[in-house]
């Protein structure tokens, strides 16, 4: 895939998909304006459904501004909506239901970050133009006045949205300094949308790169994860990295881009990272879903460890020792420091540290009892492995790169088969717990752990074996213990 800006817009194929966008959703934009205006209230609909709806990406999430105070709202959509939730409230956001319509409403205001708090301070707005004017890209200060369907645009949105590039309304070092997190977001909507982003907006960005400290953990998590699951990832990344964001985000990032030695004997880490991060996704049809976090931040970070790792030998060679396992340990804590669920810091650190397992199988020299190991340690993440060790090779040699794939496809042959033979994801030893207390007779504790670790290991070795066979060895094992 490419991650090349998308070619211009032209405003006649704008028009054409607003007027197509407001006929599909105008039942509810209709209604919905009505009631507003007969309180005497104003009510928009705004931000990402009228840039959207400009680029033909359809939605039935539609948000509104609105001069009605939440109480208000709430009156209001009271009798319309099937459902209604106010967890917003206190940011001035009241959410609806109707049909297939998730809607959410809120009032007019402008936040803004104390230079020290972790936290935007809320004040309501009295006017359209107010509210557009303090939003964070101009193509998401565009607005339609419903019920009459006026088109608001002061800050140039359609204009930016046609040259598909990201501009702030105002200047873009207040824009960041009112909300740092802005500056993820220009890389996420980069990542999303294909835009580029303009001169005077990236150069804010590098001079207020370290104002992100301020935002929690969470907040930039959410960022990232969005941006790594978007169409267009490296386009979001390289922003992050060229602007020095990535060295508080995601500071494992920029350290990839390694000085080269003379001789030029290994690759530039960086660059291949990203080739890796874009094969994954070209093979993400095996899950058989949408965009994969897990899968994509494992190509991401599968590398980490080489910085750490790199030593200079005899001869001009230059070696990574460890690195998977250095890197399992990077990615972790980095993970954690992002509040990522342990699910999730786990099935990556699982996938970083196995993503060189496959370089020992040479053509094929494993025997069945590594082939059982390898499914093993992989468990529920034996896909997402399969995607990674694919990925991750970026040679040039056409010649090199059908070897291993071909020796790759003989690998997943060999799992397949042994799986038909021997449920190789639900492998477990021939005796249970209680069997081996009875076969040895003695009671809950540490041997019968032991046992069973015994037995496990020769499941791996040799494959399934009968109750009688099983029995035999642990008491041959039990008697050598002994």
């Amino acid at each position: 895939m490419s991650d090349a800006a998308l070619p211009p817009l032209t405003i006649v194929e704008i028009q054409s998909r607003v007027a197509a966008e407001l006929s599909r959703i105008g039942s509810v934009i209709d209604e919905l304006g009505a009631r507003f205006a007969e309180a005497g209230e104003e009510l928009a609909l705004v931000g990402g459904p009228v840039r959207d709806a400009m680029i033909g990406r359809l939605q039935n999430d539609l948000d509104f501004t609105t001069s009605a105070r939440p109480d208000v709202t709430e009156r209001l959509v009271a009798g319309w909506a099937d459902a209604v939730w106010d967890m917003g409230r206190d940011f001035g956001t009241i959410g609806c239901r109707k049909g297939p319509w998730q809607v959410e409403i809120t009032t007019y205001r402008s936040e803004t970050y104390d230079p020290s708090s972790r936290k935007p301070d809320v004040d309501f707005g009295d006017t359209l133009e107010g509210d557009l004017g303090r939003r964070d890209f101009s193509v998401n200060s565009m607005a339609v006045r419903v019920p009459g369907r006026d088109f608001v645009d002061p800050f140039g949105g359609i204009v930016d949205l046609a040259e598909r590039v990201l501009r702030t309304p105002g200047a873009p070092e207040d824009s960041f300094s009112d909300d740092p997190l802005r500056m993820m977001r220009a890389a996420r909507f980069a990542a999303q949308l294909g835009f580029s982003v303009a001169p005077e907006v990236v150069e804010a960005m590098t001079a207020m790169a370290g104002r992100i400290e301020i935002i929690s953990a969470e907040r930039v998590r959410d960022e990232l994860v969005k941006l790594v699951c978007a169409p267009y990832p490296r386009l979001g990344l390289t922003l992050l990295v060229e602007t020095g964001l990535a060295t508080y985000v995601l500071p494992e990032l920029p350290a990839l881009a390694l000085e080269r030695d003379e001789h030029h004997r290994h690759k530039d880490v960086y660059e291949h990272t990203l080739t890796v991060l874009e094969q994954s996704i070209d093979l993400e049809h095996r899950l058989g879903g949408g965009p994969d976090f897990v899968s994509r931040f494992a190509a991401l970070m599968h590398d980490v460890g080489k910085p750490r790792t790199r030593r200079f030998e005899d001869g001009g060679i230059v070696t990574f020792h460890h690195h998977d396992v250095v890197g399992a340990k990077i990615t972790r804590k980095r993970m954690k420091a992002l509040r990522f669920s342990n699910h999730d810091i786990d099935a990556v650190a699982r996938l970083v540290e196995l993503h060189l397992r496959f370089h020992g199988y040479g053509s094929g020299e494993w025997t069945d009892s590594a082939v059982r190991r390898y499914v093993r340690d992989a468990g529920d993440q034996l896909e997402r492995l399969h995607i990674l060790t694919r990925a991750d090779c970026t040679t040039r040699n056409q010649r090199k790169a059908d070897r291993l794939r071909r020796t790759y496809d003989s690998l997943e042959e060999r799992i397949a088969r042994l799986s038909e033979e021997e449920e190789l994801a639900a492998i477990r030893p021939d005796l249970d717990g209680n069997r081996i207390m009875e076969v040895l007779g003695i009671g809950p504790g540490r041997e019968v752990g032991q046992a069973y670790a015994f037995l496990l290991e020769l499941r791996m070795d040799e494959g399934p074996k009968s109750r009688e066979e099983a029995e035999a060895a642990l008491r041959e094992w039990w008697a050598a213990r002994s």
